[in-house]
């Protein structure tokens, strides 16, 4: 009798979830967004009058527009004077950082609460720019983590994140915190020397949230005491970081500018090179047979010329980094390194974010569309996102952004977007203003 009532009391249940099912999907609203030419991120096609069926955050269609009548309870957004394409992607972004705040010791003043509220606005503000997916590579004390789960909770607007937690480094290295004498024995908190160390800073990281790792292979600009050129973690550490992150499912982005911590970290086997200032044959060759990305944060380079004002403790290096950084990159992207969207934002006013395209286009001589594609369909690639975000297809969150004007035309149009949809959610409608 007993197991005859646990049977009844079973099958209603299930029964009951069905009808709430049905009933949910019955009633499910569907948002139309009616286009005027629709960018075809991988071929440059702009099909004219195209209609984008979003239900709840996916979309669920694309269809021409005379095929797809509005229903009862649909709601439509007319984009129809607008050519709409994918929210953007940039893999290179440090949110809760302070936009091009360059005082050596500003950093040290900084409190996670802090970092907290620069995130909340720095995340608004990106997103607002157009660019609805974000990696961030390196934050303190997770507050990436933080951010990135309070946007998913939908307390605060921003971008779709992956977030890196704290950058590991090796002692005295870019990653490590170099401005305090030796009485306050002060080391950052992703420092960790040796093969022991490595694994157990990459399993700390995971297990307090980061999506991805970040390491230091070589020096930096923005440091004390280091050198771009020179190498740091040795090829064996890199080998036991990148072993440890692919074995728990997170990939590897290697801050690296000189040519022999590009090898190493490119033969370790990490998924992107960040910077790459120094690149030469011998690493083009190396990344190309395996595959890995590029990411060059170029525009960096002429937003600093115009408007940093660098302390002397970094002036040389940016000045010696930035003579040769272009002429590298662009030959690393005409011999078919593969690239994606990265800007190192925070660096500058996060916002900006779109003026990379810009130097991909003019600068490094890529057409339009593939200057688009780095921060659509590559930086998804680059991310493990290609199911989720850089196209509109069904299937795929609905992160949709609008422009006045053809960016197959003139890709500085991307630097003033006029709506932005993530998830189905509106975040920024400046189409009435004509």
């Amino acid at each position: 009798m007993r197991k005859a009532n646990h049977m009844k009391l079973y099958l209603f249940a299930v029964l009951l979830q069905i009808a709430v099912f049905s009933a949910s999907a019955q009633t499910a609203t569907r948002t139309l967004v009616r286009t005027g030419h629709l960018l075809d991120v991988k071929t440059g096609a702009e099909p004219a009058g195209q209609t984008i069926i979003v239900t709840g955050d996916r979309i669920t269609a694309v269809a021409p527009t005379a095929s797809t009548p509005k229903q009862q309870g649909d709601t439509e957004i007319d984009l129809t004077h607008y050519t709409v394409m994918p929210g953007l992607i940039d893999v290179h972004t440090h949110l809760t950082g302070a936009s091009a705040n360059f005082d050596p010791y500003f950093e040290l003043s900084m409190t996670p609460a802090k970092e907290a509220i620069i995130g909340v606005e720095n995340a608004k503000v990106t997103l607002e720019a157009g660019f609805t997916t974000v990696r961030n590579v390196g934050a303190n004390d997770y507050t990436d983590v933080a951010l990135r789960d309070e946007i998913n909770a939908g307390h605060i607007p921003g971008p779709h994140m992956q977030v890196s937690g704290p950058p590991l480094g090796i002692t005295g290295g870019h990653m490590d915190e170099n401005l305090l004498p030796y009485e306050f024995h002060y080391h950052a908190e992703g420092v960790a020397d040796g093969i022991p160390a490595v694994q157990h800073q990459v399993r700390e990281n995971i297990k307090y949230g980061a999506d991805l790792i970040k390491i230091g292979a070589t020096g930096g600009v923005l440091s004390k005491g280091d050198d771009p050129q020179a190498s740091q973690y040795t090829l064996e550490e890199m080998q036991a970081i990148v072993a440890d992150a692919h074995r728990l499912g997170r990939k590897v982005a290697a801050h690296a500018h000189g040519a022999q911590g590009i090898l190493f970290a490119t033969e370790a086997g990490v998924d992107s090179i960040e910077h790459g200032s120094y690149i030469n044959d011998e690493d083009i060759a190396l990344m190309k047979k395996k595959g890995t990305y590029l990411v060059p944060t170029a525009y960096l380079i002429d937003w600093a010329r115009q408007y940093a004002n660098l302390p002397p403790l970094y002036a040389q290096k940016m000045k010696d980094v930035s003579v040769v950084e272009k002429a590298n990159i662009r030959h690393a992207i005409e011999s078919g390194v593969k690239i994606a969207l990265g800007t190192d934002a925070a660096v500058y006013p996060h916002g900006l974010n779109a003026h990379e395209v810009d130097v991909y286009v003019n600068q490094f001589g890529m057409s339009p569309l593939q200057g688009i594609q780095t921060g659509t369909i590559n930086a998804a690639d680059l991310m493990g996102w290609t199911d989720r975000v850089g196209t509109l297809e069904p299937g795929k969150w609905a992160d949709i952004i609008a422009i006045d004007g053809d960016p197959l035309k003139d890709v500085k149009i991307l630097q003033h977007v006029n709506f932005v949809m993530k998830s189905g959610v509106v975040y920024k409608d400046e189409t009435h203003k004509q």
